[in-house]
């Protein structure tokens, strides 16, 4: 039987957007194969799964659309509103002119009138170009701020976007964006877990009514190799043993207890069902007080996002840069 999940009100503005489930499936996956993210929509759809979470540079819109038609088709799904879906604008993208069309783009990839949440992906903007995943450092351009959000309150204004936001925005990020804003966002997705725990961007998020939804929170994202701080941590170990539960159930109800939404990836159908069975149990004082404790270390760099060679002319790195304390 699937599980149901609760659901967290998100500010927008003076107006309250549709609520989200408290947690999301990831479909972020290099390569993409088609079939094998469409199956595992329709799995997590399955275990209860509600909220999806995609993004034009992941190339996993049409497969997740197509799933979802599906699962309507199946029964899965009584209508469109049952899912809560989320796209991301990517940085080639992030000019005042191009945001409504690369929305409408998503779209049509997704088969859908409308997203749930819309998000700028980085606060990074590069020459129009190739959707790629790593840009020349000379492609690197000013982030208009205003501009773009402009055209982001737009994309809300049509309807396209239920709710708008960001990803892997900082503080400094945030306080240039809120300046121009007429519509705050309502959501901020960053890299968030146990060893990267956000505590200063959360807290700033908390006092301007931002929600903060967390990717790679069961330490992902390890394209250097590392080893994966959060699944291999002996503290988390330690408290799984003694809850009974997964190191990762344990990351993700930690997560949850914050006032956050993981956005958690697996294609594998029990660990889906595995992912939600969260809500029925509680860590201790003495469980948040280990987890307080553990070394961090972040994974993602705004570094990631260039090629190794040539260096930045029309931009100052410092004012990309996501690692904050």
């Amino acid at each position: 039987m699937a599980r149901a999940v609760p659901e967290v009100a998100l500010q927008h503005g003076d107006e309250r957007a549709r609520p989200m489930p408290a947690v999301g499936m990831g479909t972020a996956e290099f390569p993409v194969v088609p079939e094998r993210t469409r199956g595992a929509v329709l799995a997590a759809l399955e275990v209860g799964f509600r909220h999806f979470d995609t993004a034009v540079l992941y190339g996993t819109e049409a497969a997740l659309g197509d799933a979802l038609v599906e699962a309507a088709r199946r029964g899965l799904l009584a209508s469109r509103e049952e899912a809560f879906v989320t796209s991301k604008l990517w940085c080639t993208q992030c000019h005042a002119d191009l945001v409504l069309p690369s929305l409408r783009e998503s779209l049509r990839n997704l088969q859908m009138e409308y997203v749930d949440l819309y998000l700028i992906h980085w606060p990074i903007s590069v020459k129009p170009g190739p959707i790629v995943l790593q840009a020349k450092k000379e492609d690197a351009v000013p982030f208009d701020f205003e501009g773009v959000w402009r055209a982001m309150e737009e994309c809300h204004r049509l309807g396209l976007a239920k709710a708008i936001g960001v990803s892997n925005f900082t503080t400094k990020h945030l306080d240039n964006l809120l300046a121009v804003a007429t519509i705050p966002p309502a959501v901020n997705q960053v890299e968030m877990n146990p060893v990267w725990q956000q505590k200063t961007l959360r807290e700033y998020c908390a006092k301007k009514g931002i929600h903060v939804t967390a990717y790679s929170p069961l330490g992902g994202q390890n394209w250097r190799g590392d080893n994966n701080n959060v699944m291999e941590s002996p503290v988390l170990a330690e408290i799984a043993r003694a809850r009974g539960k997964s190191v990762a159930q344990v990351s993700l109800r930690w997560i949850y207890e914050q006032g956050v939404t993981p956005i958690v990836k697996s294609y594998n159908k029990e660990r889906l069902k595995q992912n939600l069975e969260i809500f029925d149990w509680e860590l201790t004082e003495d469980d948040h007080r280990k987890i307080n404790q553990i070394p961090q270390k972040k994974i993602v760099t705004a570094a990631l996002l260039f090629s190794p060679g040539g260096e930045f002319t029309s931009i100052d790195f410092s004012d990309i840069e996501i690692v904050e304390e």
